[in-house]
């Protein structure tokens, strides 16, 4: 099911160039950085690996909420939106997939996409897959569920707590996929100057792209609440 759905998106996404930002690309990480993160990253897919098989056994029709929050992951995070200096902003799509499932899966539902991404259309990058992982998989999913979930808890308005948890988690990655470059590629030594560098060329298009990802959310969400709400109060989302 997963498979299919990403196939498909790839056909009407078609073949794009390679950039980087969001999406680091290939051979722009030295050997070091690019191991460093792929050690960094491997806890949290094995522990994914486990929260899976749980999640399923809970709810067996979880499966098909999980395609879904994996084809929208998919598609959102291959629209690349052109940024300055030859580089490209893009929404990420994980905030949806770690609000229901949490963000151990969604490391596992983004290394899938990566990976996909990489291969088929040229985004992203194999050596940099641990680096790409880390902030779009592990760092995004961990703010977008750890918001919802303060949210959930104090009873608040749920829409809101679902387009910040989105939102935010989307910035999230902005920011470690900045300081991942950053700590690659110091500006004269300095890893901070090389920072702002990075998140100043990345701002103008990635907050509105940030803003519009959690409106998307929020729409997608509510119709899951509406035609799923059994299988999400199973899983202890709503």
């Amino acid at each position: 099911m997963i498979s299919k759905l990403f196939i498909m998106a790839f056909l009407i996404l078609g073949i794009s160039k390679q950039s980087f930002a969001m999406h680091i690309m290939e051979g722009f990480l030295a050997p070091s950085w690019a191991l460093f993160w792929f050690v960094v990253a491997a806890p949290f897919l094995i522990l994914g690996f486990l929260q899976i098989k749980k999640k399923i056994e809970i709810e067996p029709k979880a499966l098909v909420l999980l395609a879904l929050c994996g084809a929208f992951a998919f598609v959102l995070s291959s629209l690349k939106i052109p940024s300055v200096t030859g580089s490209c902003s893009h929404p990420t799509g994980v905030g949806l997939g770690a609000i229901i499932f949490g963000p151990l899966i969604m490391s596992i539902v983004s290394a899938i996409i990566l990976l996909f991404q990489a291969v088929l259309l040229a985004h992203g990058g194999i050596t940099t897959l641990g680096a790409n992982v880390f902030s779009m998989g592990i760092v995004g999913p961990i703010v977008s569920y750890t918001i919802y979930m303060i949210w959930k808890k104090n009873d608040w308005n749920i829409s809101v707590g679902v387009f910040l948890a989105a939102s935010i988690g989307n910035m999230a990655t902005y920011i470690v996929t900045s300081g991942q470059l950053a700590m690659a590629y110091p500006t004269d030594g300095s890893i901070t100057v090389s920072l702002l560098k990075f998140l100043s060329i990345f701002a103008l298009t990635q907050i509105p792209l940030a803003i519009s990802e959690g409106l998307l959310t929020v729409v997608v969400f509510n119709v899951l609440r509406k035609y799923s709400g059994i299988e999400l109060k199973k899983l202890s989302v709503i």
